[in-house]
């Protein structure tokens, strides 16, 4: 593609995700399926494009001055504030050239201008941070002073995490194939079976992920699966189970040994897991579709050793990875998730055998989807209490525990790892 088909690809592409309601990443995929014919590197340049002007996107329209800039607008923009472009240079880049973007208009161009020059002092605070004012007063409220910091380093873009299958391979082996490949492969500093790369690659013609050697799994999440503590022989619940990620990890700390049940009220997400499983060389992981009033699963009340409740949540805590996320998010989709969360861990505490526990996780920063709501489940189950988390961490992870709470509540400023909660809660009483 010449640059000026990819400009244009950039703003077709950005205007499609702005157009609808549907995750960012989902609409990228679907718009390169259609375009086999744009090659990798095009295909790179053009979803980055993207991806940086929608990190900025209140920061972009606040100095464009315009509440819905479409696509073409953002991108210009972004060239010049963020790239450092000059406007002319803009200006020709639309230049009407075959395949590329129509000339800009008088008023589109005196726009850039505006976006060019305008001062950053008078922005006002949820622009520079990335997020609607509503939002912005609940990290106001959940971190006081910290809550710039905190949004800040929500802003940046991810390194990849990757998860070892120690069913197959070591972390060591891993690292080294990865720095064999001339990549920049390091140890995640909390997980011990994670491996950071710096930078997004393209995974899925990859040796050792075909192979089922690792798994792409931020930090967070992986320590989430090793503080469910599950060993060899155990029985244990995922109950809300997606695509199985978590699930993948508890097979590898029971050793393939025990049962693992991983339910999800979605046949589409539970069939992605099965590859995903043969993949790794899982045989101790049976799938299950819950249906509403499920018989089943009443059925296996004080059965589980673990279960674990991978909560839906508002996903505040991955932005980095999801920036258009904080836009399509409204104060009662927050309320219909909080009794959608109570609803799963009511459901899941009756399948705690006594002795057991129950594991509470969400990618949420907002504790009313997090302490909120285990304070809440305390208050309705006299039978469970809730377990320091260090005392977990002692016996399921190497190294100190990074915080001296009762919960874990992990964050990109604080971990460099994704937002992310974890509560263990224990059966004391029948």
């Amino acid at each position: 593609m010449t640059p000026a088909a990819r400009l244009q690809a950039s703003i077709e592409l950005l205007d499609e995700v702005l157009g609808t309601d549907r995750p960012a990443d989902g609409v990228i995929s679907a718009y390169f399926r259609t375009r086999r014919f744009i090659g990798a590197g095009d295909r790179r340049s053009v979803s980055d494009q993207v991806w940086r002007t929608l990190r900025h996107r209140a920061r972009l329209g606040w100095s464009l001055g315009v509440d819905h800039p479409s696509g073409r607008l953002l991108i210009a923009a972004n060239l010049v504030r963020g790239e450092g472009k000059s406007v002319d240079h803009v200006a020709g880049l639309y230049s009407g050239a075959k395949n590329g973007p129509s000339p800009m208009a008088a008023n589109e161009k005196r726009l850039v201008e505006r976006a060019a020059t305008r001062d950053t002092a008078a922005m006002p605070r949820e622009a520079k941070l990335e997020l609607p004012w509503w939002l912005l007063q609940k990290f106001d409220e959940a971190f006081g002073a910290e809550a710039d910091k905190e949004l800040g380093a929500l802003g940046v873009e991810a390194p990849l995490d990757l998860r070892v299958n120690t069913l197959k391979a070591s972390r060591e082996q891993v690292l080294a194939n990865l720095k064999d490949e001339g990549l920049d492969a390091t140890p995640t500093p909390l997980s011990p079976i994670g491996v950071r790369l710096p930078a997004r690659i393209s995974l899925g013609d990859h040796a050792g992920f075909r192979d089922g050697l690792f798994e792409v799994q931020d930090e967070a999440s992986q320590l989430c699966a090793q503080l469910i503590d599950a060993q060899p022989g155990m029985n244990v619940m995922d109950l809300c189970a997606g695509a199985g990620g978590k699930t993948l990890a508890v097979a590898a700390t029971m050793q393939n040994k025990g049962r693992i049940i991983a339910c999800d009220v979605s046949v589409g997400r539970l069939e992605r897991s099965k590859l995903r499983l043969r993949r790794a060389g899982v045989h101790n992981a049976t799938l299950r579709v819950l249906e509403d009033n499920d018989k089943w699963i009443k059925r296996q009340a004080g059965t589980f050793d673990r279960v674990l409740v991978d909560a839906p949540c508002s996903g505040t805590g991955a932005w980095r990875r999801n920036p258009d996320a904080r836009w399509h998010l409204k104060p009662e989709n927050l309320e219909s998730l909080r009794a959608t969360q109570d609803g799963v861990l009511d459901q899941g505490a009756p399948l705690v055998k006594l002795g057991g526990r129950l594991i509470y996780a969400t990618c949420s920063q907002l504790p009313e989807e997090n302490q909120d709501r285990v304070t809440a489940f305390l208050t309705r189950h006299a039978g469970f209490k809730l377990i320091p988390i260090a005392d977990v961490w002692k016996s399921a992870l190497p190294g100190d525990c990074p915080t001296t709470a009762d919960v874990l509540t992990l964050s990109p400023a604080r971990t460099a790892t994704d937002g992310f909660f974890v509560a263990v809660l224990e059966r004391v009483n029948p």
